[in-house]
C-alpha cells in the first residue's frame, strides 16, 4: 500500500510542481535561485508535497520550454548560482495553467463528494 501511495504522489507531484514554481516565480521581485525558491515554498508548513530534489529538474525543464531564463553568478559563500525569473511566456502558461488548475480541481471534487458533474 505504501508503494501505492508513493506512486500517487510522486505523479501527482510532477504536475502540480511546475505550477507551483511558476507562481512562486511570478511574484518574485528579482530573479531567485532554487534554495531560495525552496525555502519560500516550504516556509510555514510542515508536510510540503514538493521536494526539494524535484524542483531542480522542473526549473531546467521549464526553462527549456521558454517559461524560465536563467543566468548564473558567482556567489561568496560558495559555488556560483543559477537565479531563475519568469518570462512573458511563462506568464501566459501560468495563466492557462491556473484555469486547467481550476477546472481540474473542481472535476476531481466533483467525483470525490459523488457530483453530478462527473
Amino acid at each position: 500500500m505504501e508503494a501505492i501511495i508513493r506512486k500517487f504522489q510522486k505523479e501527482l507531484n510532477s504536475g502540480t510542481s511546475a505550477l507551483v514554481l511558476l507562481g512562486v516565480l511570478s511574484r518574485a521581485e528579482e530573479p531567485m535561485y532554487g534554495y531560495q525558491i525552496a525555502k519560500l515554498i516550504e516556509a510555514g508548513r510542515e508536510d510540503v508535497p514538493v521536494k526539494q530534489g524535484a524542483l531542480y529538474p522542473a526549473l531546467r525543464s521549464l526553462e527549456a520550454g521558454g517559461l524560465l531564463e536563467s543566468q548564473v553568478e558567482p556567489s561568496i559563500s560558495g559555488p556560483p548560482r543559477r537565479y531563475y525569473q519568469i518570462t512573458d511566456t511563462g506568464r501566459a502558461a501560468l495563466v492557462r495553467w491556473q484555469e486547467i488548475w481550476e477546472q481540474t480541481k473542481v472535476f476531481v471534487d466533483d467525483a470525490l463528494k459523488g457530483g453530478h458533474d462527473v
